[in-house]
Order: structure tokens, then sequence, then C-alpha cells
């Protein structure tokens, strides 16, 4: 039999059904050997991304015996699972603690926006660790973009991944969210849910940035559609300079208007096919609704959903989103944490009840904590050096903790990890092996990952 590190280096492409499922055993019990199960048990993901810096002390990791200028103004609330312990504000959450997997010791040292969120969406070491700079061809991929590289093609006009309602913005778009230096053609689509029903829409920059909604425009025809994708088919997209590239959200909308061809596509993309039960219990927000998207993106067979649970251009601080410089405990407490508690708490129960849950694994990320001192403005700041992540299903063994951080909730207690450990995590779940390559522009074999997965898989 091949050496499986042989094998590896030969990656995916060209590979029959019976090659990766090779793949997948040799790599498989290369993990149990090293104490680590659930290889490949999930078969798609799906990211929840809480933009701006969820606060991991009103959140997930409370300190009420800290001083009053560092602990929370939230209630500690039980859970399902006895000894753990959560924000008041999160309620749905706790009474599916036994589902998720909490990860109290993750850090790095990208204290802005933009790099913290590279980092945890590409789980690379930004170029920049204060500040932004320009995305370009030269950024990693996100972790849809390099799991649709790991995986392959191989689903029609279905997307390898997809990144919903909206792009993120700090100043511009945040770097991260596209496909870096493995092109156009591993770009997620930005989708926005349709619904004939009103949303409450986050405020701020991001839902006027453009998005697409999967329905004819106006005076377009299947046909036109038809001859507008076989003009975009017969462009080498990756040798196109930058400056001949129209921007993400366009991208987007060309990629939507080719899955508009295909009725079977057009069918899953429809989340008004969802009971009036079900779309409610999830919310009647856009948070809600497309977490709601992503599951049925799931089941249409793309690999990787990442849903941004926050908008607003966070230069100026104006939207809705995690990054609560000021008045942090009303507006956790009024605008940001019902909805994603709500929303990802349903995604949870849906899942279960679907016979889906140990398919699917559920991330909820966010690029960094918040400093444990509350400032003048009731408020807390950017804060890398601890915060907390979570994950459930896909093989994942709930009710537990992870890690721990310090009676402050400053730096990580025990068992620190950081983005690259996540993101080899991810990997772990979907079969794909951390150490597998994908190519750097220049042709060059570049790992996907160089953390180690989490112990987390039951």
């Amino acid at each position: 039999m091949m050496e499986r590190r042989n094998f590896l280096k030969l990656g995916l492409s060209g590979l029959t059904l019976a090659d990766m499922l090779a793949l997948r055993s040799l790599s498989a019990g290369n993990d149990k050997e090293k104490g680590l199960s659930g290889f490949g048990k999930a078969k798609s993901c799906i990211v929840l991304f809480a933009w701006g810096g969820l606060s991991h002390h009103d959140t997930f990791d409370l300190k009420p015996n800290a001083p009053a200028n560092i602990r929370t103004r939230f209630r500690e609330i039980s859970t399902d699972i006895p000894g753990i312990r959560v924000s008041e504000h999160i309620p749905k959450f706790a009474r599916m603690m036994k589902h998720w997997a909490v990860v109290r010791s993750a850090h790095h040292n990208a204290p802005s926006h933009r790099s913290g969120a590279y980092w945890n969406l590409t789980g690379h070491e930004p170029q920049k660790l204060d500040g932004n700079w320009p995305s370009s061809r030269d950024d990693w991929p996100c972790i849809g973009s390099m799991i649709w590289e790991a995986l392959g093609d191989g689903r029609g006009p279905i997307p390898g991944a997809v990144s919903l309602p909206y792009t993120m913005y700090d100043g511009g778009t945040a770097n991260g969210q596209d496909g870096g230096f493995l092109g156009l053609g591993r770009a997620p689509t930005v989708l926005r849910p349709n619904s004939t029903k009103p949303q409450k829409m986050y405020g701020g920059k991001s839902p006027a940035s453009g998005h697409v909604q999967l329905e004819l425009p106006n005076g377009v025809d299947l046909a036109r559609l038809g001859r507008r994708r076989r003009l975009i088919q017969s462009f080498d997209t990756k040798a196109l300079p930058r400056q001949e590239i129209s921007d993400a959200v366009t991208r987007s909308r060309e990629q939507a208007l080719d899955m508009l061809l295909e009725p079977k596509v057009r069918d899953a993309f429809n989340i008004e096919k969802e009971s009036v039960k079900t779309r409610e219990s999830y919310g009647m927000h856009i948070c809600g609704q497309s977490t709601l998207m992503a599951r049925r993106l799931t089941e249409s067979g793309v690999p990787v959903s990442t849903v941004y649970c926050a908008a607003g251009d966070l230069n100026g601080s104006k939207g809705d989103h995690f990054d609560t410089h000021a008045n942090n405990f009303n507006r956790l407490k009024n605008n940001m944490l019902p909805p994603l508690d709500q929303a990802a708490s349903a995604l949870i129960d849906d899942l279960r009840q679907r016979g889906r849950l140990d398919e699917t694994l559920v991330v909820l990320l966010t690029e960094f904590g918040r400093t444990p001192k509350i400032n003048g403005s009731a408020g807390r700041d950017h804060y890398p050096n601890c915060y907390t992540v979570a994950f459930a299903g896909g093989g994942i063994l709930g009710g537990q903790l992870y890690g721990s951080s310090d009676s402050m909730g400053a730096e990580p207690a025990d068992k620190p990890c950081g983005p690259p450990d996540l993101h080899a995590t991810i990997f772990h779940a979907l079969g794909i092996d951390p150490r597998h390559t994908i190519p750097a522009r220049d042709g060059r074999p570049l790992h996907i990952c160089d953390g180690n997965p989490l112990p987390l898989f039951a």
C-alpha cells in the first residue's frame, strides 16, 4: 500500500471515490494513534462568526468573583450540564450545552478586527498584526475556500463555499473572506436568504454593500443568463490583473446567477420551502434566516457555509456588531445576543431532529475577546490574549469545557490554543488532513494548516 505521506503529496485532484475513501482510512488510522477520534465524521460545516469580537466575560466565561471593574453585570445561569454556567442572556445556549464543546483558552496577538478576523478565518498569521491592509491574491484563502480546494469540485452549479448574508467591513472589506491565492474560482458566493416576509436587518454599512438573492432580475430570462455564464467561463479569472477583477460582491452575484440556471439548485436555495414554525424557531431576523439557509445549503451539498452574525462598518463603531467599546451590556442584552442565541440553538435542535447533527460540524467563531477591564464608556475593548469559541456536532463530544482562563479572564490558564488549532479541528472533523497541501500562486505546495486538532471528539 502506498505510504500515507506520499499519498497525501498527490493532493485530491483526480482521485476516485475509492482513493478518497482510502485516504480517509489512512488518515483516520494515524489520528487514532494520536488519541484522536471523529476523523471525517462531518460531511459539512456551518461557521457562525460573531463579527466585532464576542465578549467572553459576558457570555461563556463569566468571572463572578472578579473585581467590580472586571466582572460582568449579567447573572450566571445553570446549563443542562452540571457545573457549567453561562450568561443569563444566552438561555437557549444553556439548554443546549450538552451538544457544545466550549473552548475557553483560545488566543493570538492580533489586536485589530481585520487581522484578528483574518487569523480566525484562514488559520494563518496575518501579514500585519495591527491595522488594515488591502486584500490581495497574496492573502491566505478563507476556511471555506481551502475546504473547497481540498474536497474538489463535482457538485455541478452548487458552490463549494457560501457566505451569508453579506461581507464584513472595517474601513473596507475585511481580509480573509475570499479565495486569496486560490483565486476567484474558489471564492465563496455571498448570498442573502430570499423572503417575501419582512426581516429585521442588522444596521450598518454591510447591508448596503451588495448581496445576492437567488431570484431572476427583471428583464433577464434563463437564456440570457446562459449566454452570460458561457461568457464568464471563457475567461481564465486566475490570470486576470487585479485591477480587472470585480469586487467580491459582484463576483458572488455572477456565481448566483449561474446557479439560477439549475431548477433543483433554485429550489434548494428557496428558504420559503421551510415551514413557518421552523422559520420562526430560528428567528424572523437576518441572523436567524441566514442560519436556516446555511442548514439548507448543507443538505444541498455545500460543504461550508459561513454566517456573519453581525453587520456594520466597524470603523466608527456604527452598526449591529459585537465591537462594544461603549454601552457593552445594553448592546449585548438588547441587540446582539438574543438573535445569536436563538439562531445557533435552533440550528442545533433542527439538525438533531433531522438526524444530521452528527454529520454537520457547527463552529462559533469570533476574531478576539474583549478586555477584562470595563472602560469609562461601560464598554470593553479589543482583546486577543484570551477568547472563547465553541464546537458542536460533527463527531464533537458535547457538554464539555476545554481549557480555561485565569481568574480575570485575561490569559489562558490551561490548554492554550490558537487559530491554527481551531482550523485543524475543523479539517479533522471533515476528514481532511491538516497537512494536506494546496497550491500557492507560484505552484508551491503549502500545508493548509500548521495546528493540531483539539481532542474534542467523542
